[in-house]
């Protein structure tokens, strides 16, 4: 094992402790008493990782991982948090400040390694080709003017089921610029969001820039986060938002678009820039309305009526309206239908582990694997890939089950 980490602690004996695991599991460790001091340590030499303790006074570690993060040069930087605060209270609070990961005290050595050889595997860079794609890619966006219909999950399970489905990486476009749940449902730290290109003239927004401003997933996919406060997503132009979303189709074979519930002018530019539409609601007569309301608008923006997909996302159990129902309402009959998945979604989210891996081989994964699939690019289903993915292995043995082949 090789890397060189930083331990902040003001406990002299926690530095021990951590630094001993740390060097007799072959980690080169240097420590810092504060938070100033660490900082002065990180701009003379940056390490690879940064094991920061939450509750040291003067500056908190949440302080300096937010410091660390404003400054370009420090803002790569792996950053873990020790904490002995409740898991919920220290995830929020170290989404804001950029934090990679928690490791609750006291914690075990081995799982304090372990934590450490995950994260220092966290470096690759993205496999995109330098050159653009020969062909656009397709860019799919999920959207509702109803909150609650699990938009965002789809979207994010969606994107990480293509990336796997066609082992390709894949773009995820948090366009929720408000309060986007895409970083949290993918547990990445808000080192780089949107906010980093809200004032760059447009001119100057290039495709490797935007590409340094993804977030990368283990998964394959590079997600573009949401802003971390209200007050940049206002600064974020829909000019820019254009101009992203054309440099990550020429990059990407697939970009999936997490849409916010409104059609403000930034939601249109996706909307116009989207390939397909997938229009979710919910089997109650609230989201069948506001369904009907988007179908109406989407008419008058002239959106091709092929190009929109209707999901019924049944999102409770029991007692819905009934398709045929709501299919007279809409005029038009539903495309695709997501059937009750349970509380198993819940539990992935509050991990930031979206459930098309955190479940693999169960109902509610199967179920985002074949959404995946559906939503495809033509060519990508018309034929097998040369070294097909596990993923779809088993989403062709389905189809091939249910069709008897």
């Amino acid at each position: 094992m090789s890397g060189r980490i930083l331990v902040v602690d003001d406990d002299p004996l926690n530095r021990e402790i951590v630094s001993r695991v740390l060097s007799q599991a072959g980690y080169e460790t240097d420590s810092a008493k504060d938070g100033p001091g660490a900082l002065a340590m990180i701009h003379g030499a940056i390490p690879d990782l940064v094991i920061l303790d939450v509750m040291m006074p003067g500056m908190s570690g949440f302080e300096v991982c937010r410091r660390l993060r404003r400054d370009p040069k420090t803002a790569p930087l792996l950053v873990m948090m020790l904490t002995a605060h409740t898991a919920v209270e220290s995830r929020v609070e170290g989404f804001d400040a950029g934090a990679d990961d928690f490791l609750a005290k006291p914690f075990h050595p081995a799982e304090l390694v372990a934590r450490v050889q995950a994260l220092l595997r966290r470096l690759p860079q993205l496999t995109v080709s330098e050159t653009a794609m020969s062909t656009r890619g397709k860019t799919v966006a999920f959207f509702s003017l109803r909150g609650g219909v699990g938009v965002s999950t789809l979207a994010t399970n969606v994107a990480v089921a293509l990336a796997q489905l066609w082992q390709c990486p894949t773009a995820l476009v948090d366009l929720a610029l408000m309060c986007g749940q895409s970083a949290m449902m993918l547990n990445q730290p808000l080192r780089n969001t949107w906010g980093d290109l809200a004032s760059i003239p447009l001119e100057d927004i290039t495709e490797d820039l935007v590409t340094q401003v993804l977030l990368r997933h283990e998964s394959g996919v590079a997600l573009l986060a949401a802003p971390p406060s209200c007050e940049i997503s206002e600064l974020i132009m829909p000019s820019t938002v254009d101009r992203v979303l054309d440099h990550l189709a020429t990059k990407f074979p697939y970009t999936v678009l997490d849409l916010p519930h409104d059609f403000r002018e930034t939601t249109l530019v996706g909307l116009e820039k989207a390939d397909q539409i997938v229009l979710v609601f919910a089997p109650e007569i609230s989201s069948v309305y506001a369904a009907k309301r988007a179908l109406d608008m989407l008419d008058l923006l002239e959106t091709p009526g092929d190009s929109v997909t209707l999901m019924l996302n049944w999102t409770f159990e029991k007692r819905g309206l009934a398709r045929k129902g709501i299919e007279s309402a809409l005029r038009r009959p539903v495309d695709y239908l997501m059937p009750y998945a349970g509380s198993m979604l819940v539990e992935a989210l509050n991990l930031g582990k979206p459930s098309v891996l955190h479940h693999t081989g169960k109902p509610v994964a199967a179920l985002f694997e074949d959404l995946a699939y559906y939503l495809s690019k033509p060519e990508d289903r018309d034929s097998e890939p040369g070294s097909p993915s596990a993923m779809w292995k088993r989403v062709v043995a389905r189809q091939e089950r249910r069709t008897g082949g």
